[in-house]
C-alpha cells in the first residue's frame, strides 16, 4: 500500500475525455485528467495525466504521473513521473525524476541541488573509511595462529 502526506479518502477528481475547462482546480486528494485543462491545478495529493490529457498551466501537487501533454510550470514535493507516451514542456521542481524511454522532456529541471561539492563528502568521526586500511599487511606478534 503506497503512503502519502495526505488524507485520501478515495475521492478522485476526474476531468474526463472531452472535456475542456478553463480556470483552476482546488483538491486535497487525487486528480486525473482525461481532457483539457488551461488553468491551475492544485492538490497535496496526485495529479494523474491520463494519454488524452492536457494541461497548459501550473500544476502545484505532491506528485504527478503523466502519459499525456503537459506544458506548464510543475512543482511537486515527493516524484514527477514521466510515462512513455508523456510530452512535458516547461520547469519542474520537484526531489525525484523518473521518465520511462519514450517520454519527452524539454525545459528546466530543479532537483534541489544548490551547489557541487569539491570533494568527497567526509565521514563523521567515529566512522572510519575501511579503504585506507586494504591492501596493508597485518602482522600477529606474540601468538601462534588457530588453525
Amino acid at each position: 500500500m503506497k503512503k502519502t502526506g495526505y488524507m485520501d479518502d478515495g475521492n478522485i477528481t476526474l476531468l474526463a475525455k472531452g472535456v475542456e475547462l478553463k480556470g483552476e482546480i482546488k483538491v486535497e486528494g487525487t486528480v486525473r485528467i482525461d481532457g483539457r485543462l488551461e488553468g491551475d491545478v492544485q492538490t497535496k495529493g496526485e495529479v494523474i495525466v491520463g494519454e488524452d490529457g492536457i494541461v497548459k498551466g501550473t500544476i502545484s501537487a505532491g506528485s504527478l504521473i503523466s502519459s499525456g501533454r503537459i506544458k506548464a510550470t510543475v512543482t511537486a514535493t515527493e516524484r514527477v513521473q514521466l510515462l512513455k507516451t508523456a510530452t512535458l514542456i516547461g520547469e519542474v521542481h520537484c526531489p525525484v525524476m523518473v521518465m520511462e524511454e519514450g517520454a519527452k522532456f524539454q525545459g528546466v529541471s530543479d532537483m534541489g541541488a544548490t551547489a557541487w561539492p569539491e570533494e568527497a563528502p567526509r565521514l563523521p568521526g567515529n566512522v572510519r573509511d575501511m579503504n585506507q586500511h586494504r591492501g596493508r599487511s597485518v602482522a600477529l606478534i606474540g601468538k601462534e595462529p588457530d588453525l
